[in-house]
Order: structure tokens, then C-alpha cells, then sequence
């Protein structure tokens, strides 16, 4: 998924779907490594995505002062 078209809510339903992935159906080593690389650069998004709605908010908040 494109980081410009992916949203947080995809992102983090994908996050979901790999911890499950992991912890019932056991996968290989190879697959494992595969979903933890994934799943660590999703998260790497949403940690992205949070950090700016987080300044966009203090930004408009700092307005109404």
C-alpha cells in the first residue's frame, strides 16, 4: 500500500490482522519475517500519521488563544 493513499484506519486494521496472523496460525520463519517487516513499517505510519494530526490539532488549538 502507497503511504499516500493509505490510511490510519487501514494501517492499523492490517497491524490487527498480522498480530492475529501470528498468533494462531504459526507462521514460518520466512512469512514471519515478512509480516514483523510489515507490520513494523505500518506502524512506523501511524506513529507518522498521529505525530501530525497531533501538531495540526496544537496548531489550530493555538489560534483560538
Amino acid at each position: 500500500m502507497s503511504e499516500k493513499k493509505q490510511s490510519y484506519k487501514a494501517a492499523i486494521d492490517r497491524v490487527e490482522e498480522i498480530v492475529d496472523i501470528i498468533e494462531n496460525q504459526e507462521p514460518d520463519i520466512d512469512d514471519l519475517t515478512q509480516l514483523v517487516k510489515e507490520a513494523t513499517t505500518l506502524i512506523d505510519f501511524c506513529k507518522k500519521k498521529l505525530k501530525t494530526a497531533e501538531n495540526d490539532l496544537n496548531s489550530s488549538l493555538e489560534k483560538l488563544d
